[in-house]
């Protein structure tokens, strides 16, 4: 689609706007291709015809669906207007100070403390993909410590900024996150040394500007180095471009550096009294600003702090006097008062004698060469007197010398103090560097920072120009040259041969070099020669410069004298000299390098003299140091992978939360993020992934095309049905590609079909309820005209045949319903005989085999009336047994075994009927009962003699018995049976009938326990190796009672206490608690084995309570259990350490149930989607999210309700108490509400009244869960109801005072923080949702001001609920417990 077809009616554009920068219109007409005006309507109702270029119309805004996006180049349209739209949208609407432009994090300053840099958030980041969280200095800080850990390549990240703008704060939480989340165990101070030295350097190179309070005068480069662990081991700082003129001059309203008001406040102190200070008031250096002091900051307790982060570094009291007394000798040296004494000549003051007195100086020789300088000629030596304002300078050109020098000084401790033994594996440099700055007077200082800002941005142009193309390769896509701002003629105009650097230098070699002599130079090599120079047409002491970002106009007032940056040869000599170590040291010879304009061959000549001076002179020239180091600069940040981070400066007034259009679209020019939209937006800005696209549009699918499998090849059936023009967008292999505008034509055909789908939803829910309503009128018109022909049609005629017809009918159906009835009756009647008559038939086959049996054998049948001398024996016992003997009896009539009554029974039985009589094994189970007679009988005949009361015929009888049944044991088997008679089989049956009553009447005697287990002191250490460290929870809890170990352990220390031996005791109970602690150790990441030893430890913890023979702990025991409690010692000492052990041990299993579920918890409860239609995937922009990348594998709350379920059958198996169970329940789930809590605080994307339903939803999943557990009573719920508040704030209606009062009485647990965070991210995904308003939130907030809570946005993910041991008495009788034969303790005996 065409880009001008999209000037229709109702589509906004930004038009120019003198005070806003852009305006927003809303087309009232559609542009037609060469008109020569746009119609649109302001915002404010203002019709306007609005004069377009047809080749240039005015940029078109975004949907409002993308406005307020994570990422700037997730806009479709990418523009000046929107980018700075969506920041304004972004900081005063949504409070949100972090944004992405593709790889830089644009940071705008709140100036307000935010509740959004603790350790809690650290930790949030920490581990995470940058698209994955809200924009934030810590998502960079993680990308760069990833990429380091993951490719081995070191890291730059670059924080640059004007004034004001908070580059060092945003480089000081870099710093804090890598100190944070690369702890080192081993060294554990060198990360609060690296944190240390950034008040120290605040403090001496730190400012009040009037831009800002604590504005950073000089550049900072901090290596911070790692060891192949990727932990901190020291660092190393670079400084670049010290503002020395600050130390002798502050413009209105600006101040000195910190450390000298740190120092005045501090004056009255004991330990400064030999520094002769005073209020910073009394200092010329300190009072020039008219400013000495910052509103909310206390200097004297700054300068506390600056002295313990001195002292945190290794520098002692000694070295701190030292650095403070070459602060207050330059605060004394201010004070020196130069009087003029003619034209030519000058003298000082008294003031001077305190200076020279702090420094151990010559006083007579620093009076007379402050007011007189030495020139050296080829023929002489001449000693001229100086005019006022050439001393002035002087005295000023040697403060600064000084603190120059205390300042690298200061640095280099630092670093010695950051040193590292071992060797550097990799390492981050975090570059704090001033941004472009254009000022109304710029002079010297402003001239270094924008060369240096120069290269910078080149660097980066180059960098984000080879990502762009990386890109392009790494989606197979074909690369077409972008043209991109190339700043190289800029460059070269300032530092190329012959260039504005080379021409200073060369005129400050010259003894009477002048600005106004080196500006004529440059208009004579450059106005009208190089397009990037001018000359203004007003002045002739300035110069202008096209840089990157603007024109800028230079003063050439000082730069010469700057540029040389020298002091008189003759006062470092006096310097030299002095007395106090440190002065002396700052001014030693330092060895020159080698140059090319030297040769250590030349003579030692008059002439060879002035030529080292001339090439000491070119190379002390401060220019051309700072060349140098800005060149090392740019050789470190190219050998590391950049990551940039773009402070910028919403106004000048210092308001929180105030946008300043004018300001930030200045500052966005310069600082290169509108290059990287322009480079970007040349191609094909934005970029969706396939998943992001189905998911986006899948409502603008046919059902053909959602059939398919493939979801790539769905994407390409559908863009290219609706985008007819294939060059409007590209096919990478994980992305699409689009040119500008086209997300935003799909955007309207979304929401064309949504509003379509409405309207169709609306209209049958309409038409439904029309459709009810008529059928409700339609029923009651029936109604009344059924009343009213009832009421017509009532006569006495109609009265007779009605009650005749009734009559008529009851009749009628009586006489069918007793017709039915009797069919009913002959038919039940029949079925009755038939079933009946087949029963009985049956049952008579079965009985007639027996009853003929009977009578075979019968004459043959022994005779049993001793039976009565036995004990009474169950009637159905021997009906069974009697039963069993004629089966065995038909069975060897099958095997033809049996006499000639056998033969005639067996001619009379059928196979069948046999297989049925054996049908359930009964022939099997006689034989062994046969068996187990057997051997009672013979134990019962050893063991004990037939009762006296048995006459002497049972005797005998019993005796022949035990005879036959031996016999018969020995050939009765079904499987080979010899020759029986009839009578012997009978007789085999009663006296099994007489064992089995005998087994009854043989005693039993049990051995008596008394739950003690004896051991020898040696087989200690095999107890322990055997019950502890060798048992595997898996192999034992099966069919084993709770805490088996624990009891075993317990019966042994019993034994030990039975007698009495009380270094046995001891010893067992110390190789116990070290056996249970090693085994912890070796298996502290292991689940089930913190569990099982969890649960031993706490019953062996109760054993010793409850037979401890305290009465507390007896309230519950059995007269037996308190016979075992122990007699001689008391191990309460042995029960407190059992009780430390065992909370640590909780703790352990805590921290491993919460690694194994805590990266489930986002993917789970947050990202995955199971409810149908709320999906609301948005572009993302440069910064993917890992979800949006690929979707298999991914967590789901199925998940972690089955990694619940599996911590709960653990504990379960392993006999966890129901107590302690419940508390690791509730732990859980506050680590699960928490984690889901934070992450919804720091993903702008998940603030939306879907995602508040899916939460619920999730919430309810859980709460089902712990009914299914039965875990309601462990308030394992009442944890979660921070995030259900939070996903029911998502959904409730935010528009009204009503609403904003439901919400304050609704959300208790939640802060207030929390509750404005969730207001001011909340995102609508579609344009049928509203924002909130930021009127809203500030009602809310007004409502919410006299609620006393924390001030605190995330919850305490490590928070830990106290963990208590309830006393349960183990209901099992130690003289019962058996040791399975699996523990291997078979050296143990029971007592």
């Amino acid at each position: 689609m065409a880009l001008a077809e999209l000037y229709t009616q109702y589509n906004r554009v930004w038009i120019p706007d003198n005070e806003e920068v852009w305006q927003s219109a809303e087309i009232t007409k559609n542009y037609k291709a060469g008109d020569s005006f746009l119609h649109v309507q302001l915002e404010d109702g203002t019709e306007l015809s609005y004069p377009v270029d047809p080749a240039a119309l005015p940029p078109l805004r975004n949907p409002d669906i993308l406005v307020g996006e994570n990422d700037l180049t997730a806009l479709s349209y990418l523009h000046e207007p929107a980018v700075l739209h969506n920041l304004k949208i972004r900081f005063v609407e949504s409070k949100l100070i972090y944004t992405y432009s593709g790889i830089i994090l644009v940071a705008i300053n709140p100036y307000k403390q935010l509740p959004i840099y603790g350790d809690a958030i650290i930790h949030a980041y920490s581990g995470q993909n940058m698209g994955d969280m809200d924009p934030h200095i810590f998502a960079v800080a993680e990308e760069a410590y990833k990429q380091m850990a993951r490719n081995n390549k070191n890291q730059s990240i670059i924080v640059s900024g004007e004034s004001g703008a908070g580059k060092t704060v945003s480089a000081r939480y870099t710093m804090r996150y890598f100190a944070t989340v690369s702890k080192s165990s081993s060294n554990a101070d060198v990360e609060d040394k690296v944190l240390a030295s950034n008040p120290i350097t605040e403090a001496v190179g730190n400012a009040k500007t009037t831009r800002n309070d604590n504005s950073s005068r000089f550049g900072k480069y901090t290596e911070i180095s790692f060891d192949q662990s990727y932990q901190i081991i020291g660092a190393n700082m670079r400084t670049y471009l010290l503002e020395k003129s600050r130390v002798v001059f502050q413009s209105e309203n600006e101040r000195n550096y910190h450390i000298f008001y740190q120092l005045c406040a501090s004056a009255m102190q004991p330990e400064y009294e030999h520094l002769k200070l005073g209020s910073a008031e009394e200092f010329n250096y300190t009072r020039m600003g008219g400013s000495t002091v910052i509103e909310g900051v206390d200097d004297r307790a700054n300068m506390v702090e600056t002295q313990k982060t001195f002292s945190l570094l290794g520098l002692k009291k000694d070295f701190q006097m030292d650095v403070f007394k070459m602060l207050a000798a330059i605060l004394h040296l201010g004070n020196v008062e130069i009087a003029a004494v003619g034209d030519e000549r000058s003298s000082i003051n008294k003031h001077l004698s305190i200076f020279c007195e702090l420094l151990d100086l010559n006083c007579d020789k620093m009076a007379r060469w402050l007011c007189h300088r030495k020139i050296v000629t080829t023929s002489e030596t001449v000693v001229k007197p100086m005019t006022r304002a050439q001393a002035v300078n002087a005295r000023d050109a040697l403060a600064k010398k000084i603190y120059s020098h205390l300042f690298d000084f200061i640095v280099e401790r630092i670093n010695q103090a950051l040193q590292f033994p071992g060797k550097q594996h990799t390492f981050i440099g975090v570059l704090d560097i001033y941004g472009f700055e254009t000022f109304d007077v710029n002079s010297f200082e402003q001239f270094c920072i924008n060369y240096a800002n120069e290269k910078l941005q080149q660097q980066f142009n180059l960098h984000v120009f080879k990502l762009e193309q990386e890109e392009y390769m790494k989606e197979d896509i074909p690369w077409t040259l972008i043209d991109f701002y190339d700043n190289q003629p800029v460059i070269d105009l300032i530092e190329a041969k012959m260039g504005i650097l080379e021409l200073l230098d060369e005129e400050c070699l010259l003894p009477h070099g002048k600005d106004e002599n080196w500006l004529q130079k440059l208009y004579n090599n450059f106005v009208n020669k190089n397009a990037l120079f001018e000359k203004p047409r007003m002045s002739n002491t300035s110069f202008i410069i096209q840089h990157f970002a603007d024109k800028v106009e230079y003063k050439c007032e000082g730069f010469l004298e700057k540029n040389r940056d020298t002091v008189h040869e003759v006062l470092i000599e006096i310097l030299k000299e002095s007395k106090f170590h440190l002065c002396a040291d700052f001014f030693q010879d330092s060895p020159v390098s080698i140059s090319p304009f030297s040769s250590p061959k030349l003579n030692r000549s008059r002439f060879d003299f002035l030529l080292k001076c001339f090439i000491s002179k070119t190379l002390m020239s401060y220019i051309f140091q700072f060349r140098n180091s800005l060149s090392l600069l740019m050789v470190t940040l190219n050998a590391t992978t950049p990551h940039y981070v773009r402070c910028i400066k919403p106004n000048d007034e210092k308001l929180p939360f105030e946008f300043d259009s004018k300001r930030v679209a200045q500052q966005l020019r310069a600082c290169g993020v509108l290059e990287t939209i322009r480079i970007s937006a040349q191609s094909y800005p934005s970029r969706w992934t396939y998943i992001e696209f189905f998911s986006r549009y899948s409502i603008l699918m046919a059902q053909q095309e959602l059939s398919i499998n493939d979801k790539k090849q769905i994407c390409k059936i559908v863009l290219q049905r609706l985008i007819q023009d294939p060059n409007q967008y590209q096919f990478g292999r994980t992305k699409i590609f689009f040119r500008a505008g086209q997300v935003a034509y799909l955007e309207k055909l979304r929401s064309d079909r949504l509003r379509q789908a409405c309207t169709l939803l609306q209209r049958r829910v309409r038409g439904w309820l029309q459709r009810r309503r008529f059928l409700a009128l339609r029923r009651a018109a029936l109604t009344v005209q059924q009343y009213y022909r009832g009421q017509q049609a009532i006569t006495a005629r109609n009265l007779k045949e009605t009650w005749a017809a009734i009559v008529i009918q009851k009749y009628c159906r009586g006489y069918l319903v007793r017709r039915l009835c009797q069919l009913i009756h002959v038919a039940a009647v029949t079925i009755q005989a038939y079933t009946r008559g087949f029963l009985a038939r049956k049952k008579y086959r079965k009985v007639q085999p027996i009853k003929h049996l009977i009578s075979v054998t019968g004459n043959n049948s022994c005779s049993v009336k001793n039976m009565n001398t036995i004990a009474i024996i169950p009637i159905l016992y021997l009906f069974r047994v009697w039963f069993l003997y004629l089966l065995l009896y038909f069975f060897k009539i099958h095997y033809g075994h049996l006499h000639t009554n056998g033969s005639v029974l067996h001619s009379r039985l059928s196979t069948e009927d046999l297989e049925h009589l054996n049908e359930d094994g009964e022939l099997w189970f006689a034989y062994e009962g046969l068996k187990k007679a057997t051997r009672l009988v013979q134990f019962f005949s050893v063991s004990r003699t037939p009762s006296c009361d048995l006459e002497d015929k049972s005797k005998d009888q019993w005796n022949i018995s035990v005879s036959c049944l031996y016999y018969r044991e020995n050939c009765f088997s079904p499987v080979v049976c010899s020759t029986m008679t009839i009578s012997l089989s009978i007789n085999l049956a009663v006296t099994v009938i007489l064992c089995l009553t005998a087994e009854a009447l043989v005693p039993t005697v049990p051995k008596e326990y008394i739950g003690m287990m004896e051991y020898k002191k040696e087989d200690e250490e095999r107890i322990i190796q055997n019950l502890i460290l060798d048992l595997k929870p898996r192999g034992v809890v099966v069919n084993m009672i709770p805490g088996l170990p624990a009891h075993i352990l317990f019966m042994c220390v019993r034994y030990a206490d039975y007698l009495n031996d009380a270094d046995m005791l001891k010893s067992f109970m110390n190789v116990t608690i070290d056996g249970i602690k090693q085994v912890v150790k070796e298996h502290s990441e292991d689940f089930e084995m913190l569990s099982f030893w969890l649960s031993n430890t706490y019953y062996f913890l109760n054993c010793l309570k409850q037979y401890s023979g305290e009465e507390e702990f007896m309230k519950h025991n059995t007269p037996r259990q308190n016979k075992n409690c122990l007699k001689h010692f008391d191990l309460s000492e042995y029960r407190q350490i059992l009780s430390d052990l065992a909370i640590q041990i909780y703790h352990q299993f805590i921290i491993v149930m919460e690694n194994n579920i805590q990266h489930m918890i986002v993917p789970g409860m947050l990202e995955y989607e199971s409810l149908q239609g709320i999906s609301g995937l948005k572009p993302t922009g440069f910064r993917k999210r890992s979800s949006s990348i690929d979707d298999t594998d991914t967590y789901t709350m199925t998940s972690i309700l089955q990694q619940l379920s599996y911590f709960y059958s653990t504990m379960c198996q392993n006999g966890l108490d129901s107590e302690l169970l419940k508390q690791a329940v509730k732990q859980l789930f506050f680590l699960i509400g928490a984690v889901t809590l934070n992450s919804l605080f720091l993903r702008k994307d998940m603030c939306s009244c879907r995602k508040g339903m899916q939460i619920r939803c999730n919430i309810s999943y859980m709460e089902e869960w712990l009914k299914d557990k039965n875990l309601q009573s462990s308030n394992a719920k009442e944890t979660l109801e921070p995030l259900s508040q939070a996903a029911w704030l998502l959904q409730v209606k935010k528009i009204t005072d009503d609403d904003a009062k439901e919400i304050c009485e609704h959300c208790t647990s939640l802060s207030t923080v929390q509750i404005v965070k969730i207001l001011n991210s909340y995102t609508p995904i579609d344009d049928f949702e509203k924002r909130v308003t930021p009127s809203f939130v500030r009602k809310v907030q007004a409502m919410l001001n006299n609620r006393e809570d924390v001030p605190q946005l995330m919850l305490d993910t490590k928070h830990l609920f106290q963990v208590t041991f309830p006393f349960t008495p183990s209901p099992h009788a130690l003289e019962l417990i058996q040791v399975p034969s699996s523990f291997k303790l078979g050296f143990l005996t029971r007592v």
